[in-house]
């Protein structure tokens, strides 16, 4: 039930007692205890108005102490009333008893319909135990109770068929919300890709551009490295925006499939277990692993350790590497040394920020071994 639907409840049962009880209270002579009763009636609307109107649920001791203060006061009411007068003009808390009721268990609709029956009953039972009614008497107190307890009861499936449908409206607005944030989220993926692939073209076309006018001499070994990095370029910006579990490894294996593709013999190890790397991180990894495998001739070794706070990709292969500039991210712009060299900060696209990871170069006579290292943060 929600905060509205309580709140509404609780003020028809305050508006209930003094403008249908009062009045019965005044103009029949009932006991002195049944001003008892009016005063626990009053006292439980008074008790749950403080949650209520601050829209809060009833704490569990309320609810209970409610209950009991409910069926106390209506069985003094019913007691105090003049003789004769059970479900009659005088039995002011015959209709007032369910509406506090209301409020109290209308989050628990199968205490409710307990609690509901019980105070029928317990009616019934003080009702027989006062005289012995005749059969008017029995048609009339049946009249009297089904239509106080059907109006209360289909109150309350009303609120519950708000409530649900208050609930779907919800839900729907819900996916609707997520259906437009996975719409955003496509189309800038889209256009993201989509500049990828024109800002990879638009180095690969002239290389085609050239090879096409003759001006690059296929059999040319710089001519011919050009190539297999601007396909293995391509192969790993392809395999970038493909659905797999683990997008590190899955890019490194399509580097070195280009490469076996050429007759490179290629190893691949792969050890630790797979850790979340952003994609600018990724491509920040395997851009010296393209220019590596793109230059071997014919043996490559690739291997990639994970642990739960650094990534580091290495390879060795049988070719030195050139002084060239990869795509994502430039290898720096100085001669590899004879001997290895300390960690070598990666300067960013166009040189105007640092590279998320590091780079450790080296050869060892007809090999080189580039590592490339990411700490996570």
């Amino acid at each position: 039930m929600t905060a509205n639907s309580r709140l509404v409840l609780l003020a028809v049962a305050a508006v209930i007692q003094p403008g249908l009880g009062l009045a019965p209270m005044l103009d029949h002579d009932h006991h002195p205890a049944a001003w008892l009763a009016y005063a626990l009636f009053a006292l439980v609307t008074l008790g749950c108005a403080g949650w209520v109107a601050r829209r809060r649920p009833l704490p569990a001791p309320v609810v209970a102490g409610g209950v009991v203060a409910v069926f106390a006061a209506s069985a003094i009411a019913t007691w105090a009333l003049p003789p004769d007068d059970h479900f009659g003009p005088a039995h002011w808390s015959i209709g007032l008893v369910g509406w506090q009721l209301l409020v109290l268990l209308g989050d628990r609709l199968g205490v409710l319909l307990a609690a509901l029956s019980a105070h029928v009953a317990l009616s019934v039972v003080q009702w027989v135990l006062a005289g012995t009614p005749d059969r008017v008497e029995v048609g009339g107190a049946g009249v009297v109770l089904l239509g106080v307890t059907s109006f209360q009861v289909g109150t309350l499936v009303i609120l519950r068929m708000l409530l649900r449908a208050e609930r779907q409206a919800d839900l729907m607005a819900a996916e609707q919300e997520r259906a437009t944030t996975r719409a955003v989220v496509a189309e800038q993926w889209e256009q993201d890709l989509r500049a990828r692939f024109a800002g990879r073209l638009g180095t690969t076309l002239p290389l085609l551009a050239d090879l096409a006018d003759g001006v690059l001499d296929p059999r040319d070994e710089g001519t011919r490295l050009r190539c297999a990095l601007a396909a293995t370029q391509l192969r790993r910006l392809f395999a970038e925006h493909d659905d797999v579990p683990d997008p590190l490894v899955h890019e490194v294996a399509a580097c070195a499939h280009v490469a076996e593709q050429r007759g490179v013999a290629v190893s691949l190890a792969v050890s630790g277990a797979s850790v979340p790397v952003p994609a600018e991180v990724r491509r920040a990894l395997t851009a010296p692993v393209e220019l590596a495998l793109a230059a071997a001739r014919a043996r490559a070794r690739v291997s990639l350790l994970r642990t739960g706070t650094e990534v580091r990709v290495a390879v060795v292969s049988d070719a030195a590497v050139p002084d060239t500039q990869v795509s994502d991210t430039p290898i720096p712009d100085t001669p590899i040394p004879d001997t290895p060299g300390p960690d070598t900060p990666v300067p960013g696209p166009g040189g105007t920020a640092p590279s998320p990871v590091e780079v450790e170069t080296g050869t060892y006579g007809e090999h080189t071994r580039m590592e490339v290292r990411w700490r996570a943060s």
